[in-house]
C-alpha cells in the first residue's frame, strides 16, 4: 500500500480528487502539476480543517485556496442555496426600508491591496468559468457605486481590502452573516499596513462556525498572535523556506552611486535589449521621477503606486502585461497582486528595507518553471540593507562589472573618483566611496529608513504609517485609530482570549 504513495514531486492535480468541471477549466490553464504548497494544502482545505500556511510569491498560494474553496462551494446545492437566499432577502426587502438587496457571499477572502484583489478574483473567475458561481472584488481608490451594482448580484465569492469592506457593511450593502470560509491573504503584509483593528472588526461581524485559512510569507509574533486569535487548531503547511530565493531566479548586484542608477539603468535595458521589467523603488515620487527619466532616455515606462488612481492603475498594468510598455516602475505595497506569467526580469532600483520584501520583489519573476533575472543596482548607503538580505537569504549575491557603461559626461560628479560606477568587487567597494550620496528628497537613505517600513499608505483603506525601530519591530505612529502608542499592545496579550472567537 505505501509503495502506491506518491511524493509531492510526483503528484499531480489529477491526485488532488477535485471536481471534473475544475479540471477542466486547470487544464485550459495549461497546468498539470500542482506547487509543494498547493499539494499540501488544497487536501486540508477539502478536509474542512483551518489552516495555516507559510507561501512566498510565486509558489502559487492563491490556486491553493482558490481551487479547494470552489470545489467546496459548487459540491452543495449550490442552486437550491441562491434561491433560498434570494427569497429570503425579496421577503425582507418587502419589510424593510433599504433600497437594494444586501450581497450574502459564502466566501470571504481578505487582501492588503487592490492589486491583490484584482488578481485573486481573476483567479477564482479563471479557475470557476465552469461552475455556477458568482465573485466580485471591492477595494478603495475607485467609486463605491459599481461595487454596489455588482454585490447585488447574490456573489459567492467577495474578495476585499478591509477599509472598503467596513464601507460596504456599514452601509449594509453586504451581509457577512452567511460567511462559511475566511481567507486572510498576506497577512503580514495586512500587519504591516495597520488593519488589524480593521480586521478584527470584520471578525466580530462573521459567523462563528466557519473555517478559516490563513496565508503569510513570514511568521512573525504577531503573525503568530493573530493566527491564534483567528484559527481553530490549524494544520501547518510551508511551501518555500520563509527566506529561499527560487532558484531558477539569476540574481545579480551592480555597485553604483545613487546620481548614476538611472543612467546605468536605461543603458542596461537598451544594451540588453529588454523588453518587459519590472523595477522597485522605495516611494511614490521616485517611482514618477524615475518612470519621467526612462520616457526621456526613449524606454516607454509607467509607474504604478498607491496615489494613481484605480483606473489609472489597472491601465498601466494592462499596458505592461501586453507589451505596450517596457518598464513598470513600482512601489512595494502597489506591487502586491502584480502576477505576470514568464515576467523576464526585475530591478531593485533601491533596496527594500526588509529582506523579506527583496524575496518577494524578486519572487516576480523565475515562476511556474521559467527562469528570470533579479538585477540590484547598490549604492554605498545602501551596503547595510545588502548584508540583511545576503544573511537573510544565505548567500551571496555576485557582483557583476559593467565597463561597457560610460558615464554622461554632463553629471557633476564633484568627486568624480569616489562617485563613478564601481568595477570591482565588494571587497574594494568601501574604498571608491567617500561622499555622502543624497537622495533626491535631500535626505541620506541611512537617515530616511531608519523610519520608513517601506509600507505606504494605500488610498482610503485603513493604512496607517509605521516606524521601525531599533529591534526592527514594528509600531504605530500616534493617531486617533490606534490611540496611545504607549498603549498599543501586539503581543499575545493584545488578542485577548475573552475577545477570540468560539
Amino acid at each position: 500500500m505505501l509503495k502506491n504513495l506518491k511524493t509531492i514531486e510526483e503528484m499531480s492535480f489529477k491526485d488532488l480528487n477535485l471536481s471534473e468541471n475544475l479540471m477542466k477549466a486547470i487544464d485550459d490553464a495549461g497546468y498539470e502539476n500542482p506547487t509543494a504548497v498547493q499539494a499540501k494544502s488544497i487536501p486540508i482545505v477539502l478536509s474542512g480543517k483551518d489552516l495555516l500556511a507559510g507561501a512566498q510569491t510565486g509558489t502559487g498560494k492563491t490556486a491553493a485556496f482558490t481551487l479547494p474553496i470552489l470545489h467546496m462551494l459548487s459540491g452543495k446545492d449550490t442552486a437550491e442555496i441562491k434561491d433560498k437566499t434570494y427569497k429570503n432577502d425579496r421577503q425582507e426587502r418587502k419589510f424593510s426600508t433599504a433600497s437594494a438587496l444586501k450581497s450574502k457571499p459564502r466566501c470571504l477572502v481578505l487582501v492588503p491591496t487592490r492589486e491583490l484583489a484584482v488578481q485573486v478574483e481573476e483567479s477564482v473567475k479563471t479557475y470557476g468559468k465552469y461552475l455556477p458561481l458568482k465573485s466580485t472584488s471591492v477595494f478603495g481608490g475607485m467609486s463605491i457605486v459599481p461595487q454596489i451594482k455588482a454585490l447585488r448580484r447574490n456573489v459567492d465569492i467577495l474578495v476585499a481590502t478591509p477599509g472598503r469592506l467596513l464601507d460596504h457593511a456599514g452601509q449594509k450593502t453586504v451581509d457577512l452573516s452567511g460567511i462559511e470560509i475566511l481567507v486572510l491573504d498576506e497577512a503580514d503584509r495586512m500587519l504591516d499596513m495597520g488593519f488589524i483593528v480593521d480586521i478584527k472588526k470584520i471578525i466580530a461581524l462573521l459567523p462563528k462556525q466557519r473555517q478559516n485559512l490563513l496565508f503569510s510569507a513570514t511568521f512573525s509574533e504577531r503573525i503568530k498572535s493573530l493566527s491564534e486569535f483567528v484559527l481553530r487548531n490549524p494544520a501547518f503547511v510551508q511551501g518555500e523556506k520563509q527566506n529561499s530565493a527560487s532558484e531558477l531566479v539569476d540574481q545579480s548586484v551592480h555597485m553604483v552611486s545613487q546620481k548614476l542608477k538611472s543612467h546605468l539603468l536605461s543603458y542596461i535595458i537598451k544594451h540588453h535589449k529588454w523588453e518587459q521589467v519590472l523595477i522597485f523603488t522605495r516611494t511614490k515620487n521616485g517611482a514618477n521621477r524615475l518612470a519621467d527619466k526612462l520616457a526621456a532616455d526613449g524606454i516607454s515606462a509607467t509607474a504604478i503606486h498607491g496615489n494613481k488612481s484605480q483606473p489609472a492603475r489597472i491601465k498601466a498594468l494592462n499596458q505592461f502585461k501586453d507589451g505596450s510598455v517596457t518598464a513598470l516602475v513600482a512601489t512595494d505595497v502597489a506591487s502586491r497582486g502584480i502576477d505576470i506569467d514568464r515576467l523576464p526580469y526585475v530591478v531593485n532600483f533601491e533596496l527594500p528595507n526588509a529582506a523579506e520584501d527583496y524575496v518577494h520583489r524578486i519572487g516576480r519573476t523565475g515562476r511556474a518553471g521559467v527562469s528570470g533575472k533579479a538585477v540590484s543596482l547598490v549604492d554605498r548607503e545602501e551596503m547595510r540593507f545588502l548584508k540583511e538580505i545576503e544573511r537573510f537569504i544565505k548567500r551571496e549575491i555576485p557582483r557583476v562589472m559593467f565597463d561597457s557603461f560610460v558615464p554622461p559626461a554632463n553629471i557633476n560628479m564633484a568627486a568624480s573618483p569616489d562617485k563613478a560606477v564601481s568595477h570591482r568587487n565588494h571587497n574594494n567597494y568601501d574604498g571608491q566611496f567617500k561622499g555622502r550620496t543624497r537622495t533626491a528628497q535631500g535626505k541620506t537613505p541611512g537617515r530616511q529608513n531608519r523610519f520608513n517600513t517601506g509600507a505606504e499608505t494605500d488610498g482610503s483603506e485603513g493604512s496607517k504609517n509605521l516606524f521601525r525601530s531599533k529591534n526592527n519591530s514594528l509600531k504605530p505612529l500616534n493617531s486617533s485609530r490606534f490611540g496611545n502608542p504607549k498603549k498599543q499592545n501586539f503581543s499575545k496579550n493584545y488578542f485577548s482570549k475573552s475577545a477570540k472567537v468560539k
